[in-house]
């Protein structure tokens, strides 16, 4: 029926009979429809208090409530139940909203049973205190109340008083014997008494069956039960049912339901598990159920569903997602399904979450071991074995360092890779005596012995634990190569000892007999070699036996049977047709067949087993190397591509060798330098550099070819690797002298005698080539050239004469007697070089090195005539000359300038860049010669060097020659703060910082700096500063060769020389006589010095004395006599002379230093003394000496001036003039307008312009043009005009 009051009715019924399942059903149906009966809400809420629904019950009180809430006789009913589930249900929470829903009750404070609960709440609180004080007024008032007796019990056994409480769950039991939850309490409290209580089925086991009865709602119940039968009786099955029956009862019971499960699976009965786990599965909410997630998890990942187990210990993760188990159990899933990285994240997690467990940690390091990650994998290892011995870690250590060993071999780092392997010996050996019963420890070391098979005997050598190897005194043994293959087999056998039957022990022992036949056959030890060679075939027979069907060890018979030591041809085919057969995808054994066919030089079939391998592996090294040798065996112009291709795959020696020979014999042969062949295999291939590096890893691996060692040298030649050039020559030569192979000998000394000459070791040199027979012509001119070098130069003389006897073309001739012509001039026999180098100019095949060094002589000894004529000859010839572009260029400016041509110094230097504008070289030469001939265009000189500086940075020159031309310009700090001489010199410093003409050149421009300092009126910058950059290049030159000491001993005295000038000016007159001093006493012989202290010493007189006397003066005029072709020197003495009053000697001075200056072509020179002497002569003029004589002289000065080159000195100095003549006269202020307003002036003569070009004004009382002056000034920040201004118009 569906009646609503029926359904009630039939709950109703249904309680009172105790029949508590149907109550609640029949009742929450009719409530359905009847949502307003407070008996039906009542009986249901009673139903479900009864059965233990506590949180059901709350949930129904509440609706109820809210149902009914006019009715307080039901509100104080339901209100009670209420208390009474929330009691039950525990919980902080539960307890507060209990204690807050008593305290709505109208008796609480009377109602025996309600103050229970009270004393309830208080002990879930912790307040043992009040919880007792209210179960003793209890006992107090009603002695036989079994709820205040069962309080009281709780109490006790809060307080670990299990006697006190047993006795208070006793009373509560006799009191009320039909209550099965006081018996439970009593069951449970024997049950955590301990192991004797438990085991007493008096105790334990009669109280919870009593309770099972009384009760069969209450789940706790069963659940005690089942972990009695489990622990104590250890029936698995009726355990397993009362575990059942308490998650039944309570599904929010996880521990029974774990429980269930768990026996479940344990007996087999994983359906029952199952349906427990999908049931809690599919109604739990998302992170809860952490427990059945687990489970179902770890089915799914024990029957191989990686993908479900997955899931679901995700969702056990959101659950708890610090549970380090939980963590682990998801590395193991992903794990399983190969999701290596999620896994070591998953194993990473647990271990941070435990960092005790060693399992997490070991799971981590083998990840990143499968990952390829080894050194990583090491670290977590040796974290392992740091806490314990743990066997799996130590193996683990052992397979890393044997990876990384191997990964070092292919890279030929063969050092580390004995590194590698001394360790994985260390660590496998500390396995091996945890547990000697394990063959793959054994197999292992093993693995590791043999794997040095590749590598030099001068390179495999091992330190090894002293018992491994069977000496017990030592704790460590060095074994070399053989000793350390003959370990491994002895390993190999151990691990045989333990599994015999294991085939593939048997082929790797059978291998490791083989390296060991073939290291001693390298070593000339053949009489072991048939042994070991017989033991190898045997084993390797013992392999196929166990396990024929497996390609890998017919493949290893095969290379066995093919060995040198037995030859077996016939057997070595049919093991390789097996292996193919077996795996027509063996690319390993494809190869071995077109070895075994080219060995018996059947082309043909090579070619196609060769073929056939690479198409089954295109990046397998060996077939394209046995297609490279088919190739060079047939004479293919492919051989070098395909041997090129072996070393762009990886580095095998044969393909190696193969190719380093290839690369030679190109370079050896110079008639095909301009083909398209050579240029696409030698220079677009990079050929040389890659042979090279290719050759370093072949000798690093075979230190005994000769032949190696020799192409090595020859490439490290062509690289400019002389170093390493006659390291490589000295062992090709060291290998051969045991030998009989005399030609290969005297070949590899030839080339190391040419690269002991090029490294400096000329006796050495001369040892190696008088070791050789001298008859061939480049052995005499090598020999020749190490004598001279070695500065023997007669043996040299003598060495070349042989080899002009030797020569047999023209050309070669020519090149003799060029370089005994050079010999003469070392001997300052000049016309016996002239006459050799005449000599080679009339031969049928001249060289232009022969012009070159007739050209040079002509420029040292400063014969124009003969340079020029040499230089004429030499560009005739310049398709043949070798020199480049800019070494002619040099020649020609260098004869230009020998001829005193200086203007077309500059003009052949600009047509050069011209001709060849992207060449740096040329704008570095422009950029150097300006500044010496060319002054006047010293500003394009800097842009030639910084266009020099933007092409190549291998032109750091340039940057020292733009800073000089910038000096010449007069470019300084105060006109352009960031572009300036000093700022390009300290860049070139930084540049080129052992040039001691860059620290010349900073000298220099610190001067410049200072001058101009002065000049405008402002503080030195850089004081103090010549002493430190002297002292700096005379350390560089003192550290410079032998050749280039007399040039920079020149440049040692001009910064002597310009360092006193700086300190005159600073006026430390004391200091720079003390430089001169320190100059003069190493070295008395130098006029100039002589000169420049007198200079001082007259400049500390006129500071003490105006009057200078006669015989000072004429002291003085002797000194500047000595220093004839300085032009400073004649300047100082007309400054002096004028000082002395003496103004026609002055001016002869001047004339003087004007003719020097015409003599040397010297343009500055001119200019200034032209301008000296026309401000000489404009003082007169100023102070209104009527002489016109000192007019016409400034007129004719400036006008000569102003011929050479624009100045605006020689304007101002006019228009100073037309001031003089005439103050208040047109011409005078169009004279001084010019300077004053014409843009690009240097500030110091357009501020004397302006000062003059006011007073004029001022003169004519023109306000205008003098307030347009003012503002001219002010915009220049010319404060002395605003001085004077005021002055003038107060």
């Amino acid at each position: 029926s569906s009646s609503g009051p029926g359904h009630v009715g039939l709950g109703i019924i249904a309680f009172q009979e105790k029949k508590y399942d149907e109550a609640v059903k029949s009742l929450s149906q009719g409530l359905k429809q009847i949502r307003t009966s407070a008996s039906g809400w009542y009986h249901l809420t009673q139903a479900q208090l009864k059965m233990h629904q506590y949180h059901n019950c709350i949930v129904s009180c509440i609706q109820a409530l809210q149902m009914c809430g006019a009715e307080e006789q039901w509100k104080q009913r339901l209100l009670r139940i209420r208390v009474e589930a929330l009691v039950k249900s525990g919980g902080g929470s539960c307890a507060e909203e209990a204690l807050d829903t008593l305290s709505q009750l109208s008796d609480a404070d009377n109602d025996p049973v309600l103050l229970v609960l009270k004393g309830t709440i208080y002990l879930q609180k912790g307040l043992l205190d009040q919880a007792y004080q209210v179960a003793t007024d209890l006992l107090d008032s009603h002695p036989q109340l079994a709820e205040a007796h069962a309080l009281k019990g709780h109490i006790h056994l809060a307080q670990d008083q299990h006697i006190q409480a047993e006795q208070s769950f006793q009373k509560a039991v006799d009191n009320d014997p039909s209550s099965g939850e006081y018996y439970f309490n009593l069951g449970q409290l024997y049950w955590n008494m301990g192991e004797e209580t438990r085991r007493d089925k008096s105790k334990a086991h009669t109280h919870l069956l009593k309770a099972a009865k009384l009760d069969s709602n209450l789940g706790p119940v069963f659940r005690v039960l089942g972990c009695f039968y489990r622990e104590v009786v250890q029936e698995q099955g009726r355990a397993r049912g009362c575990f059942k029956k308490a998650f039944d009862l309570d599904s929010s019971d996880t521990e029974a339901g774990s429980a269930a499960v768990d026996l479940s699976m344990e007996l087999g009965d994983m359906d029952s598990a199952l349906t427990i786990l999908r049931s809690v599965t599919e109604q739990a909410s998302a992170g809860s159920a952490k427990w059945a997630w687990l489970r179902r998890g770890l089915y799914y990942l024990k029957i191989n569903q990686h993908s479900q187990a997955i899931a679901d210990l995700q969702a056990a993760l959101r659950a708890d997602p610090k549970d380090s188990i939980c963590w682990e159990c998801l590395g193991e899933a992903y794990l399983n399904r190969r999701s290596f990285t999620a896994a070591l994240k998953a194993f990473s997690k647990a271990n941070y979450l435990n960092p005790q467990s060693i399992y997490n940690l070991y799971q981590i390091a083998a990840i990143k071991q499968t990952l390829g990650k080894c050194k990583e994998a090491t670290n977590e290892y040796m974290q392992i074995i740091q806490r314990e011995e743990y066997v799996p870690a130590l193996k683990g250590l052992g397979e890393c360092y044997l990876s990384m060993a191997q990964s070092a071999m292919k890279d030929y780092l063969d050092g580390r890779a004995m590194d590698f392997i001394e360790k994985a010996i260390k660590y496998l050996f500390r396995a091996v005596q945890c547990r000697p019963d394990l063959s793959c420890l054994w197999k292992l070391l093993g693995d590791v012995c043999t794997s040095i098979h590749s590598l030099a005997p001068a390179r495999a050598q091992a330190s090894v634990p002293g018992l491994l190897c069977g000496h017990s005194s030592s704790p460590r043994e060095t074994l070399p190569k053989a000793d350390i293959l003959r370990l491994g087999s002895r390993c190999y056998a151990q691990a045989l000892k333990l599994m015999a039957d294991c085939a593939n022990l048997w082929s790797d022992l059978g291998l490791n007999y083989y390296h060991q036949a073939q290291h001693l056959t390298a070593v000339h030890s053949e009489s072991e070699c048939a042994e070991l060679f017989e033991k190898s075939l045997q084993c390797v027979k013992k392999a196929v036996m166990l396990d024929s069907r497996n390609y890998f060890y017919w493949n290893v018979l095969g290379v066995v049977a093919m060995s040198k030591g037995i030859e077996n041809l016939a057997l070595a085919q049919h093991s390789f047709i097996k292996s193919v057969n077996m795996d027509a995808n063996n690319v390993v054994a494809w190869t071995n067949l077109g070895v075994l066919y080219l060995k018996k030089e059947n082309i043909e079939l090579a070619h196609e087993a060769f073929k056939v391998a690479q198409s089954l592996e295109p990046l397998y090294v060996n077939c394209w190397i046995g297609q490279a040798l088919i190739a060079e065996s047939v004479g293919s112009y492919e051989t070098m591509d395909l041997f090129r291709h072996t070393t762009e795959l990886s580095t095998h020696i044969e393909g190696v060798n193969g190719y380093a020979y290839w690369v030679c014999s190109t370079l050896l042969d110079k008639s095909n330098r301009d083909s398209e062949l050579y240029r696409y295999n030698i220079v677009q291939m990079n050929a040389i550099s890659a042979a090279q590096v290719a050759l370093c890893k072949y000798t690093e691996r075979v230190q005994t070819d000769a032949a190696a060692f020799s192409m090595l040298g020859y490439l490290n030649e062509h690289l400019h690797l002389k170093l390493q050039a006659t390291q490589a020559y000295q062992r090709a030569v060291e290998l051969l002298q045991s030998t009989t192979r005399t030609d290969e000998l005297n070949f590899a000394l030839r080339n190391y005698g040419r690269t002991l000459c090029n490294t400096g070791q000329y006796e050495k040199a001369v040892k190696a080539y008088s070791s050789i027979p001298l008859t061939d012509l480049h052995d005499l001119t090598g020999l020749a050239l190490a004598y001279f070098r070695s500065s023997r130069l007669q043996d040299s003389i003598l060495a070349y004469e042989k080899a002009l006897k030797v020569a047999s073309s023209e050309k070669e001739k020519a090149y003799i007697l060029t370089a005994l012509a050079l010999l003469q001039h070392r001997q300052n026999n000049m016309d016996s070089a002239k006459t050799l180098l005449f000599k080679c100019s009339v031969l049928k095949e001249p060289c232009t090195e022969s012009l070159l060094c007739l050209c040079a002589l002509g420029l040292v000894h400063r014969d124009a005539t003969l340079a020029a004529a040499a230089l004429n000859e030499l560009l005739k010839h310049s398709a043949d000359c070798e020199a480049t572009e800019e070494e002619r260029c040099l020649l020609t400016c260098s004869v230009l300038a020998l001829q005193g041509n200086n203007s077309a110094v500059q003009r052949q230097a600009a047509k050069a860049v011209h001709s060849n504008p992207g060449n740096a070289g040329l704008w570095a030469l422009l950029s150097r010669v300006v500044p010496q001939y060319n002054p006047r265009n010293a500003r394009g000189g800097a842009s030639a060097g910084s266009v020099a500086c933007h092409f190549s940075m291998t032109q750091k020159k340039a940057l020292l020659y733009s800073g000089v031309n910038q000096l010449a310009s007069g470019w300084h700090s105060g006109e352009d703060g960031t572009r300036n001489g000093l700022k390009t010199i300290q860049r070139a410093a930084l540049l080129c910082p052992d040039d001691p003409g860059v620290w010349a050149a900073l000298l220099s421009a610190c001067h410049t700096e200072n001058t101009a300092s002065c000049l405008r009126d402002a503080s030195r910058g850089r004081r103090q500063l010549e002493g430190v950059l002297t002292q700096l290049v005379s350390e560089k030159v003192r550290t410079a060769g032998s050749d280039m000491r007399p040039k920079l001993s020149a440049l040692k005295t001009w910064c002597v020389e310009q360092a006193v000038w700086g300190l005159k000016q600073a006026g430390l007159h004391t200091d720079a006589e003390a430089v001169c001093t320190k100059a003069l006493s190493s070295d008395p012989e130098q006029p100039g010095l002589v000169l420049l202290q007198r200079q001082v010493q007259c400049e500390a007189l006129l500071l003490s004395c105006t009057q200078l006397p006669d015989a000072v003066l004429e002291e003085l005029r002797k000194a500047v006599l000595a220093n004839y072709t300085s032009m400073p020197a004649w300047h100082w003495l007309a400054e002096v002379y004028r000082s002395q009053g003496l103004l026609v000697g002055a001016v002869m001075c001047y004339r003087q230093s004007l003719q020097v200056a015409s003599q040397q072509g010297n343009f500055s020179g001119k200019l200034a003394s032209l301008l000296r002497l026309a401000l000489l002569a404009l003082a007169p003029c100023m102070a209104n000496v009527s002489n016109n004589e000192w007019k016409d002289l400034v007129k004719e000065a400036t006008s000569e001036a102003l011929k050479l080159a624009f100045s605006p000195l020689a304007l101002l100095i006019q228009a100073l003039l037309q001031f003089s003549i005439k103050m208040g006269a047109r011409e005078t202020r169009r004279l001084l307008e010019k300077v004053v307003y014409t843009t690009g002036f240097p500030e110091s003569i357009t501020s004397v312009a302006r000062w003059y070009l006011l007073r004029h004004l001022h003169s004519k009382n023109d306000q205008e043009l003098i307030d347009t002056l003012m503002d001219h000034a002010r915009a220049a920040g010319d404060s002395r005009l605003e001085k004077l201004y005021n002055q003038l118009c107060p």
